[in-house]
């Protein structure tokens, strides 16, 4: 128990890091992540994602919703996911409590432990859905979890009758766990999420609420924190729970080592500077552990018996003249929460729990506010990569969806898995990389800029420079990248094909050479009948071996791409002077 229950006179403790659905501020990023997990849980199985950085509450709120999960549906909660195959599955059969294979059973069958596992699994999933049972797995720290381990778990989520999935599994992960299952290799896991949510911190307007509401939860009768303490708390915590429990509950023991009834501003400076581990001076240090010393001793009702008044003013006038400060200066703080106002915060979830359907409107939901609350530092690179061409997206999560979502403005994508340095500049386009990490994964970035001697990526974090050599090292040469081509581009021109198709293109004929005229007045508007000739090409050629690209007369991709960027249009570059 805190020291300064009784001097705020609290309960228990309002900032407390432990998750506690009792404590959960629902924020409208919380609700619309609990919107999305009903949704995906809703839906006729499989995975769903629910991802956030360090200390934003994903356990938390993944407790409330195991907490009012209706009685229908069964949960296996795995905390640790650093386990392997033969161990995650005995933990999901424990949590389900389903019996384990036998040993014995094993040595005269010869079946693996991972089969008999999920053969046990898909007959005790039969039965609870003969039952009109649900089946929720939830595995926290999924960002952990090996390439096996989710290979297994997609194989679970194959699992199903001749209708219906029997499964549904919700990954809760940091952001890394995007990248991980943006891989290749994890394209068919991938392509089975069917709801995800990205649960980012609290705003600066939710602060102040955030606070009240965890104090009165705690059992505050008024506002303990003055109006200013949010804005400070918010430019040194990011809006981050964690970090802000932290802060508050470091505040609160300065606070009380005083004597003082509110918490100011600079008490809550004083107190990040402790928790974030910012430099201070030793004076600082000193007085602080002797503040608190002699704070405990009041309480003790000892400094009264061991020391004078006149000592204590010579020692600590802070303290001294703590009572002279509250008479005279006034402090604003919020108006005190009433019961209204918290009954408004719990049933802000309430009717997102209702049994046994959902019957809120969620796909409108997502659909209409994922694009104005989803930051743009906490984008996927496919995502990343769009903005880049001027296209707003915000559920592309797969090689796939993006060039579905490309092809909508006329974009295509690209992809080369040999890929070197000479081939970048040669497509000066930027695109996603996968580079190797110390966990083994690789990671992707987009690569927005090439350098001699730096290049720049971006992740959800923002842009970040690294070295050519430290880049080279780390990639493994696949390269995913949009072009623009011409409206009426449809394939390669070639005036040796034999497909009509191939040869006449009236529109993109002319359109080509009026670019070849613009760039060299030596070329001649040839005549041709909007057919691609012997002569165009040869014009293609000159062209082609003037730009050091592959000379072969082909109106191709990397010939209109060339001519794209030599005609000033306002497309995005990887080197500006290439």
């Amino acid at each position: 128990m805190s020291i300064y229950l009784q001097h705020f006179a609290l309960a228990r403790e309002p900032f407390s890091i432990v998750p506690d659905p009792g404590f959960l501020y629902p924020s409208i990023y919380h609700r619309q992540a609990v919107a999305h997990l009903k949704y995906g849980l809703d839906r006729e199985g499989g995975f769903i994602l629910l991802t956030g950085e360090v200390g934003t509450g994903k356990t938390t709120l993944t407790r409330t919703m195991i907490k009012r999960i209706p009685p229908h549906v069964r949960v296996a909660y795995i905390l640790n996911s650093k386990l392997n195959v033969a161990d995650v599955l005995a933990s999901i059969c424990d949590e389900l409590d389903v019996e384990l294979p036998d040993a014995s059973a094993l040595s005269l069958t010869k079946q693996s432990f991972t089969k008999q596992c999920i053969d046990a699994l898909n007959r005790d999933l039969l039965a609870n859905h003969a039952d009109g049972r649900k089946t929720l797995i939830v595995l926290e720290e999924a960002q952990n979890l090996t390439p096996e381990v989710l290979e297994t778990l997609r194989l679970l989520s194959n699992l199903e009758t001749s209708t219906h999935k029997l499964l549904h599994i919700l990954l809760v992960g940091q952001p890394e766990l995007l990248d991980i299952l943006a891989q290749q290799e994890l394209r068919q896991l991938n392509q089975r999420v069917v709801s995800r949510f990205h649960l980012s911190p609290l705003d600066k307007n939710d602060l102040s609420n955030y606070i009240n509401h965890r104090l009165h939860r705690a059992g505050a009768k008024r506002a303990i924190f003055d109006n200013d303490c949010a804005a400070v708390l918010f430019r040194l915590t990011g809006g981050v729970p964690r970090l802000i429990n932290l802060v508050c509950h470091q505040s609160l023991v300065a606070a009380y080592s005083t004597g003082a009834q509110t918490v100011s501003a600079k008490l809550v400076k004083q107190a990040a500077s402790e928790i974030l581990s910012e430099p201070k001076k030793s004076v600082g240090k000193k007085f602080w552990l002797l503040g608190i010393i002699v704070a405990l001793a009041l309480s003790a009702g000892l400094i009264s018996k061991l020391a004078p008044p006149e000592l204590l003013n010579k020692m600590f006038p802070a303290v001294a003249h703590l009572d002279a400060q509250e008479k005279t200066l006034q402090t604003v703080i919020d108006p005190p929460l009433t019961t209204a106002d918290i009954a408004d915060l719990d049933n802000a979830l309430e009717p997102l729990f209702s049994e046994p359907a959902i019957e809120i409107p969620v796909e409108q939901q997502i659909s209409s506010q994922s694009v104005a609350i989803a930051p743009q530092s906490n984008a996927n690179p496919f995502v990343g990569l769009l903005g880049l061409w001027g296209t707003d997206a915000t559920d592309v999560y797969s090689e796939e969806e993006l060039a579905a979502v490309a092809g909508l403005t006329n974009l295509r994508s690209e992809k080369i898995s040999t890929a070197n340095m000479a081939s970048l500049e040669q497509i000066n386009r930027p695109g996603i990389v996968w580079l190797s990490e110390d966990t083994g994964y690789l990671k992707s970035y987009v690569l927005e800029q090439l350098g001699a001697e730096q290049i720049r990526l971006q992740d959800r974090r923002g842009s970040v420079n690294i070295s050519a050599e430290d880049f080279q090292q780390r990639w493994n040469g696949s390269y995913l990248y949009l072009w623009r081509p011409p409206q009426s581009y449809v394939s390669p021109l070639s005036a040796t094909s034999i497909g009509i198709e191939n040869i006449s293109n009236p529109e993109l004929v002319d359109w080509l050479q009026a670019q070849l005229a613009s760039l060299d007045n030596s070329n001649d508007i040839i005549i041709s009948g909007g057919r691609y000739t012997a002569a165009i090409a040869q014009q293609v050629r000159r062209f082609q071996q003037q730009q050091g690209l592959a000379v072969d007369g082909i109106l191709g991709r990397e010939t209109l791409m060339r001519l794209a960027q030599l005609s000033g249009e306002n497309i995005p570059l990887l080197r500006e002077d290439a």
